[in-house]
Order: structure tokens, then C-alpha cells, then sequence
């Protein structure tokens, strides 16, 4: 049995189905042709691809009632949609209804060919993924902190992307830790051993922003009094991440398209063509594809950089982490600024978890915690401790008790007239975990946390009593 890749075409045209196959015969791939939408979907129900070159407008629908179609039926897969009828509006639809990519016709044989080799790698990532299961949970990774399941999920993307050249692209909310994130592929990866390089396109000059990827020559402007090397030729042999990368000038992005085309760039000033080795890594805080329908982004540079998009959950999506960055946060300082906190008092730790947002995320709660313990001396921080916003916060009474008892949880006596005044131990611990996920209106991380427990505790003793 083969073990190539399976894609089908999906093109009512024969002579532009036989072009893609003439294109693609040399990618060791197993190729297969519909030529309607009804074929379509009877050919998926049998034989799922791993990736689709779907054609806009087809005889019997079109391209953005398959996809709708797609989702309904929850057919996960890959998909490439093609059309003679393109602008931007159509491409961002197409997108947000769950195409991966979008190609103008006529589509060239390289840029199809690169689509197609993307695509299959993520699939191929994705597939590593969905048959992974890990054994043990992580509570640290790479200068990350949280052992949620969220941030599980992240560890495993991280691991099977960074072996890849593919370029990651990672979106979250600033204070979300996307550079954190990317060191963390690179250090997980074989150019550990090389040098990172790291470039925040929002807080350089625009008019300095190329000399910082590329370089320049003295006497190439007013101020190069000499040579200087880029962070392109620094990162050679490694790994060039370019945080919020959507804020770069549309005339940088274009020479940016062509450096990750080709792997060669000149100095600002010179006309000698230079070449490395890189894998880039990019990242922002907004949404990419606004801004390529905006006409602030180049949708071909958003294309070729969004190969393994990475997704960083904000804090408030991983509240069972919030205690534990805390804690360690509050170590580290009282460490450093030689003062006695080690804990927080239960409210404190409620309303972390339960009655504020974090807007800024584990930044915000980094200097939260600095805060402090830089203006306070005790053992434990106490609501009174808190700065603002988060002092003007008033806790309820539910959420401030988060003893055994609030959760129903009570301590079993011994009393002469029981019938049976002792439980199985293990129907203790089921009836325990049980009252608390009802307490906290099913939410078991927060269960968790009240418990003491990891939430992924919880998940396996559910599985084995279901």
C-alpha cells in the first residue's frame, strides 16, 4: 500500500485537471479528479484526502457552499481553493469558511507546487498530533509555565513543528508569550545550537527597519559612518523571528517576500547578492487576514508565511495556570528582593482566577506580582496587597471560600449507630472530584485547582469510571 499523500482535484475543466497533474507528477503524490461538487462528496465519504485543489465555480455549486458543506459534515482537510474570480474580499471569505489557502488562475507550476508541499506538511504535523498521546504532563517547557490543557496542546505543536524548516507563524494577544514561544521552537529544534535572532517590526523606525534585517554599507545614509551586519546575516544557520510582523512598510514586505523566497538579500547600499540559511518564524497580536483585506499586509507574503499557524491561548482560556505562573513569579521576586512572600490567601487567589480577565495577559500578571513584592513585606499575599485594577475588585462570598466545605465536601464521621460508617476509599475520591466539578458549574480546571489537583488528574479518573 502507498504511502504518499492522497489529493484530489476538483476541476470541471479536463485540460486545466491534466495542467495541476502535469505540475505535480514528480511530488510523489496519489493524485484523483471530480469534476462536479456532487462528486465531490461522494468521493470524500470513501476516500479522504489529505488535501483538496478545489476549483471556485463549479457546474452544480460553488466553492464557498462546499466548504460550508465540508464543515457541516465535519470532513477535516486541507483545502486549496482556485479561481479566475479573485480579490481580496472573495480570498478572506473563502478563508474564515475554512480554506487554507487561495490561488489566482492562472496558477503558476511553482507556486501551486509550494501551496501543496505547505499544506501537506501540516497535515503531516496535524496527523502527528492526533496520534499522539502523551503519557505525562508538562509544567514547564522551554520558559513556558502551565500545565493546562490549552497549553498541552501548544507543547505538542511545538514539538512536532520544530524539526521542520516550515515557517511558524504564531497569533495571540500581546503578553501572551509569542517571542517566548518562538525561542522555544528554536531551542526545540536542530538549530538550537545556532544563533536566534529576534526583530519587534512595531518598535523599530520604519526607515530604519530595513538596515535592521539586512544590513547596510558605510556611507549608504546619513549615520552609516560603517559596515554593518543585519539580523539576517546574524541569524544565519539559525533561526530570524520577526514579532508583529504585520506592522512592517508594504514596500519592506516585498523585499522580506523575496529574501524567503530565494534565501538571498543585499545591504542596504550594496549590490553584492548575499545567501543564507534561515528558519523564520513570525508572529502578531492582530488578525492577519483583516489586514491583508485592509491592503496593510501583502495576501502573497501572508501566504507564504503562514505555513504552521500556532495559536497562544490567552491567560483567561488557562486558568488553572494562573496560580501556578503566579506562585512562581512571587518566588522569584521575593528571592531577589529578599522579602518573605511564599503563597497567596485563598481570595486572592479566586479572584485571580475567577473575577478577572487579565487583559494583558502573563505580562500584565508578571508586573502584577513584582508590584507586589517590591511595596510589600509578608508571607502571604492578601487582597490589601493588590494594586490597581485589580484592589477595586470586590470578591463574593462564594467566590472567596474555597475550603473543603464550600464544595460540599464533607469530613466523614464515625458515629456508633452508622450502618456503614466507612466509604471504599475510591468512592470517596469519586464522589469528592464529582461534587467539586459540580460546584464549579463543571469547569474541571477549576475543579482542579481547588482540589490541588492537575486537571489532567481528574480527566483520566473520569475516563477510567466511564
Amino acid at each position: 500500500m502507498t504511502s504518499n499523500p492522497n489529493v484530489l482535484i476538483v476541476e470541471d475543466s479536463a485540460p486545466q485537471a491534466r495542467l495541476y497533474e502535469q505540475y505535480l507528477k514528480n511530488s510523489h503524490l496519489d493524485l484523483s479528479v471530480v469534476t462536479t461538487g456532487a462528486e465531490l462528496q461522494t468521493f470524500i465519504k470513501t476516500t479522504p484526502p489529505d488535501l483538496i485543489l478545489l476549483d471556485y465555480k463549479l457546474p452544480d455549486m460553488d466553492g464557498l457552499s462546499i466548504l460550508n458543506w465540508m464543515k457541516k459534515e465535519k470532513f477535516d482537510c486541507f483545502v486549496i481553493v482556485i479561481t479566475a474570480h479573485s480579490s481580496v474580499d472573495v480570498a478572506v471569505d473563502m478563508m474564515r469558511s475554512g480554506a487554507d489557502d487561495f490561488l489566482e488562475k492562472p496558477v503558476s507550476a511553482n507556486r501551486l507546487k509550494t501551496s501543496v508541499k505547505n499544506l501537506l506538511e501540516r497535515a503531516r504535523l496535524q496527523n502527528i498530533l492526533n496520534t499522539y498521546e502523551s503519557t505525562f504532563e508538562r509544567k514547564n517547557y522551554h520558559g513556558f509555565i502551565g500545565s493546562s490543557l490549552p497549553m498541552q496542546a501548544v507543547y505538542r505543536i511545538i514539538d512536532a513543528a520544530a524539526p521542520s524548516k516550515a515557517t511558524v507563524f504564531i497569533t495571540g494577544e500581546s503578553g501572551t508569550g509569542k517571542e517566548v514561544c518562538a525561542e522555544a521552537i528554536h531551542d526545540q529544534g536542530p538549530r538550537a545550537s545556532k544563533t536566534f535572532v529576534a526583530l519587534n517590526c512595531g518598535a523599530i523606525p520604519h526607515d530604519l527597519m530595513e538596515s535592521e534585517i539586512f544590513g547596510h554599507v558605510k556611507g549608504s545614509f546619513t549615520g552609516a559612518v560603517a559596515d554593518r551586519q543585519g539580523a539576517a546575516s546574524q541569524a544565519n544557520g539559525g533561526s530570524l523571528f520577526l514579532d508583529e510582523i504585520c506592522e512592517m512598510d508594504l514596500d519592506l514586505q516585498t523585499k522580506l517576500l523575496r529574501f524567503i523566497q530565494t534565501g538571498t538579500f543585499k545591504k542596504v547600499g550594496s549590490n553584492k547578492l548575499e545567501s543564507v540559511d534561515i528558519r523564520f518564524i513570525c508572529a502578531t497580536n492582530r488578525d492577519p487576514l483583516e489586514d491583508v483585506k485592509n491592503g496593510k499586509f501583502r495576501e502573497d507574503l501572508y501566504y507564504r508565511l503562514h505555513v504552521l499557524p500556532l495559536q497562544l491561548p490567552a491567560l483567561r482560556e488557562r486558568d488553572s495556570d494562573i496560580i501556578e505562573i503566579a506562585t512562581s513569579f512571587l518566588l522569584e521576586y521575593a528571592q531577589e528582593e529578599q522579602k518573605a512572600f511564599v503563597t497567596f490567601a485563598p481570595e486572592v487567589k479566586s479572584l485571580f482566577m475567577d473575577q478577572y480577565d487579565w487583559p494583558g495577559n502573563v505580562r500584565q500578571l508578571q508586573n502584577v506580582i513584582r508590584n507586589i513584592v517590591v511595596l510589600h513585606n509578608d508571607k502571604i499575599v492578601q487582597l490589601a496587597h493588590l494594586p490597581a485594577p485589580l484592589n477595586t475588585i470586590q470578591a463574593t462570598s462564594a467566590q472567596k471560600i474555597v475550603s473543603r466545605e464550600s464544595i460540599g465536601i464533607q469530613t466523614p464521621s464515625i458515629t456508633s449507630d452508622a450502618v456503614s460508617p466507612i466509604q471504599p476509599l475510591a468512592d470517596v475520591e469519586k464522589n469528592t472530584i464529582e461534587q467539586a466539578i459540580n460546584f464549579c458549574d463543571g469547569n474541571i480546571p477549576k475543579a482542579a485547582a481547588l482540589l490541588d489537583v492537575s486537571p489532567s488528574t481528574i480527566y483520566r479518573k473520569k475516563q477510567g469510571w466511564e
